[in-house]
């Protein structure tokens, strides 16, 4: 019974993205800098890599994973672009180790 809600929540879900219900102005970069994320000029992303030194890589490693396994039932395209953002973090980071 439950799995089925969840499957039902998801298809709903998926049917209001698809329909468009979810627009956003399209000025607001959801992705690169949304403005929930950077209060008081300090950067989340910022914040958290300070705090978390050597496990940050693993809170990218999870967000990752987090946006690919839910772009098909929340945001589409927008999560997979968030997916790549913290992959393209992750690189930097070990980029910045080697």
């Amino acid at each position: 019974m439950m799995a089925e809600k969840m499957k039902n929540k998801a298809e709903e879900q998926s049917v209001k993205y698809l329909s468009g219900v979810k627009k956003q102005d399209s000025s607001i970069d959801m992705v690169n800098s949304p403005i929930h994320y950077n209060k008081a000029g300090i950067e989340t992303i910022d914040a958290l890599e300070a705090m978390l030194v050597d496990g940050f890589d693993y809170y990218l490693q999870g967000n990752i994973v987090k946006y690919l396994w839910r772009f098909r039932y929340k945001n589409g395209i927008e999560d997979l672009k968030k997916a790549q953002w913290y992959l393209n973090k992750l690189i930097e980071v070990y980029d910045d180790k080697s």
